[in-house]
C-alpha cells in the first residue's frame, strides 16, 4: 500500500484500489517513509475505514499526537461494545470513545479525577453500556498501569449510548439521562410502586423512553396516525392514561415539548405493560 499522508511514524492516509481512503496505524510504519512511498501489509496493526469525509479527518487530527497503546485501546473497547451491543454504532465513536480514553488517562496521570454525577442512573438505564465500562477500565488497568475510577465506566457507557442512538453531540446524553429519570420517577410515584429493574418489562420500559427522552431534546415529534387506536388506548387504560398525562404536563413545562397523541399512545401502552408486570 503507498502512503498518500503520514500523520505520525505510526500511522497514515493511504488509499485502497476503488481510492477509498483508509487509515493504517502500526508502530514505526512511517519511520523514514515518505508520501507515495510503500508501506508493507505486515507491519499494519490496524485499519480504519472511515464512513465520510468527516470522520476521516477529525480522526485524522486526533491521532496525530497521540499514543499509539491509547488508540489501540479505544478501538480495542470500540470492538468489543460491538460484540455485545450489535454493529449498530455511529462511526463518531471512533472519535468520540478514544479521544476520551486517551484524556482520561493522562488527566489521571496529572492527578486530576472528574465527578459523574450520573453514575448511579447509568449504572441503571445503561446496564449493557456499563458493564463494557467496567470492562475497558479492567483493560486500561492491565495495559497502561492506570486504576482509573468507576466514574470513567459511566462516561464510557454514555459515550456507546451516544453512538448507538446516532447522536454526535455528547452532552444531549446528560439530558436524556435525566428525563429517563425523571420519567421513570413519575410512573414509579404515580402508580406506587417498586420496579424489579432486571425484568424484562421494566427493561422495555426503559428503552421506549430513552428514545422518547431523545425526541423530547431534539424537539421531534411523532406525526399524528392512530387517532382511533388512541381514542381506544385511552379508554382502555385510563390511570395509565392520567399518568401519561402528567408526564405530558411535566416535560412541556420544562423543555417546550408537547406530546402528540401518537406519542401518548405508546407511552401509555409501555406504562400500563411495565406497571400491570410489576403488581402482579
Amino acid at each position: 500500500m503507498r502512503i498518500f499522508k503520514i500523520l505520525n511514524n505510526n500511522a497514515a492516509v493511504v488509499k485502497d484500489d476503488t481510492g477509498q481512503e483508509q487509515i493504517v496505524m502500526g508502530k514505526g510504519i512511517c519511520f523514514k517513509k515518505k508520501t507515495g512511498e510503500e508501506i508493507s501489509r505486515d507491519m499494519v496493526d490496524k485499519v480504519f475505514c472511515p464512513s465520510t469525509a468527516d470522520v476521516s479527518g477529525k480522526f485524522q487530527v486526533l491521532i496525530q499526537d497521540m499514543p499509539m497503546e491509547h488508540i489501540a485501546l479505544g478501538e480495542e473497547i470500540i470492538e468489543e461494545a460491538k460484540k455485545r451491543l450489535g454493529n449498530g454504532l455511529n462511526d463518531m465513536v471512533y472519535i468520540s470513545l478514544i479521544d476520551h480514553v486517551h484524556t482520561s488517562i493522562m488527566r489521571f496521570l496529572d492527578g486530576v479525577t472528574v465527578k459523574n454525577v450520573l453514575l448511579w442512573d447509568i449504572r441503571r438505564f445503561y446496564k449493557e453500556e456499563f458493564q463494557i465500562g467496567l470492562w475497558a477500565l479492567e483493560r486500561i488497568w492491565q495495559e497502561c498501569h492506570v486504576r482509573l475510577p468507576e466514574d470513567e465506566a459511566g462516561f464510557i457507557a454514555l459515550h456507546l449510548a451516544n453512538a448507538r442512538m446516532d447522536e454526535s453531540v455528547m452532552h444531549n446524553m446528560y439530558e436524556i439521562t435525566r428525563i429517563i429519570q425523571d420519567v421513570a420517577n413519575i410512573v414509579k410515584y404515580f402508580f406506587r410502586v417498586d420496579f424489579n429493574e432486571e425484568d424484562v418489562y421494566y427493561y422495555r420500559f426503559i428503552t421506549h423512553v430513552k428514545f422518547f427522552a431523545k425526541r423530547v431534546v431534539e424537539h421531534h415529534t411523532y406525526p399524528e396516525e392512530n387517532d382511533d387506536l388512541w381514542m381506544v388506548i385511552r379508554e382502555k387504560y385510563p390511570e395509565s392514561y392520567r399518568c401519561t398525562e402528567r408526564i405530558g404536563q411535566f416535560v412541556e413545562q420544562k423543555y417546550q415539548y408537547a406530546l402528540s397523541k401518537e406519542e401518548k399512545l405508546y407511552l401509555t401502552i409501555h406504562i400500563e405493560r411495565v406497571v400491570s408486570k410489576t403488581k402482579q
